[in-house]
């Protein structure tokens, strides 16, 4: 075994397990960022940045959120992904031995100026992704909820997720 290498055990251990259900806002960010430690950069490099598909930076910043809870075939984490005008949840997962499965975002916040675009997102007992997003006009101080979009995705025993739409694209 490679001593230099981080343990997906060592991975894990920034990911404290929540009770379920749990919901993922803007505020919710503040708790994670107080309660749980910063990941070293090592463990980021190896478990995160490998299967982020998007560019990243120096200004990127993560921060560890929590682990699902009541697993048995694999393992699944949130963490917060904040880049220039874009705020993220994202729900990634991997088997036992730690390889990643897959990722998909969640949650978060998208501008580009002009417009944002917020998605919540609550995650039930059984592991069902419960989603809402809204785009409005950034000047407008009175949100409009007939804009609001739902759907779901499911988090499925294998580390898979599946996602169904109650509209027409995911907005994140």
């Amino acid at each position: 075994m490679n001593r230099n290498k981080p343990s997906f055990s060592q991975f894990l251990d920034f990911f404290p397990p929540v009770e379920l259900p749990v919901n993922l806002t803007d505020d919710s960010l503040i708790i994670f960022s107080k309660e749980n430690k910063a990941l070293p950069v090592v463990l980021l490099q190896e478990f995160i940045l490998e299967h982020d598909q998007s560019e990243t930076d120096e200004f990127t910043e993560y921060v560890p959120c929590f682990q699902i809870p009541n697993t048995e075939n694999f393992y699944a984490v949130v963490y917060w992904k904040a880049q220039l005008l874009t705020y993220e949840y994202r729900l990634i997962t991997f088997d036992l031995q730690g390889n990643f499965i897959t990722g998909k975002v969640i949650g978060g916040t998208l501008t580009n100026g002009n417009t944002v675009i917020k998605t919540v997102a609550n995650i039930d007992e059984d592991w069902i992704i419960h989603i809402a997003s809204g785009e409005d006009d950034v000047r407008n101080p009175n949100y409009n909820a007939e804009n609001t979009k739902a759907y779901t995705m499911e988090l499925l025993s294998t580390g898979d997720i599946i996602f169904s739409l109650s509209d027409d694209d995911l907005p994140l």
